[in-house]
């Protein structure tokens, strides 16, 4: 209705891949894992495919009755091994940087568990409104909805179904497992190579926003 305020941006983020490039951290806390626990693991094929839970991976390497303990393990060695060596993605700081200059919340929706989230953020100075942790693929839209996000950004088809879940615009970035065809057959509204161009697609779409919701 014309004259009614515009409803405040929120703009939810997956973490791995789409902010920050965790395959060095990771490849170190799974070898730690494999020293601790003399289990033959494929790092490299391991650090390919990230996006899901962590048990999810674990299940191709240890017997279901170890998954829970040895998940466990592996968080209680990731703080020492993994955010070190962690690296923020090109144009991760500015992405969430343009959702503030529009008046926004950035929030960021992972499945990665929360304090390893939080942590990782902080020690690379990424600054989020909201960091919420333990959620994939379409869990994710539990948060998406209960913050109003209207976009949510990743990088793995799990995040497009997500997404769509909770009803707001899918926009994938090809910085992870997952290509740009894989994300567009998944049903992404929006494919970008990487982040460096998602402040410019932003003003665009806040623009189109304020002028449909006018």
């Amino acid at each position: 209705m014309a004259g009614m305020p515009i409803p405040a941006l929120t703009v939810g983020f997956d973490l791995d891949m789409t902010l920050i490039d965790s395959r060095p951290g990771i490849k170190a806390a799974y070898e730690a894992l494999v020293a601790e626990t003399a289990t033959d693991i494929d790092v490299e094929l391991a650090i390919s495919r990230l996006g899901p839970p962590l048990e999810h991976e674990l299940a191709h390497w240890f017997p279901e009755e170890r998954i829970a303990e040895t998940a466990a393990l592996y968080r209680s060695l990731y703080p020492a091994h993994a955010i070190a060596p962690t690296l923020a993605m090109a144009g991760a700081r500015e992405a969430l940087a343009a959702v503030r200059r529009l008046g926004g919340r950035a929030v960021v929706v992972t499945a990665k568990n929360q304090p390893h989230a939080e942590t990782h953020l902080t020690h690379l100075g990424i600054e989020a409104d909201s960091v919420i942790g333990g959620l994939w693929a379409e869990a994710k839209a539990e948060a998406l909805i209960a913050h109003g996000a209207t976009v949510y950004v990743g990088d793995h088809t799990g995040d497009v179904r997500g997404a769509r879940t909770a009803g707001a615009l899918s926009v994938a970035v090809a910085t992870g497992p997952c290509d740009a065809a894989e994300l567009r057959t998944a049903g992404a509204d929006v494919v970008l190579p990487d982040l460096t161009g998602f402040p410019d697609w932003l003003q665009r779409y806040a623009e189109d926003r304020a002028a449909s919701l006018a």
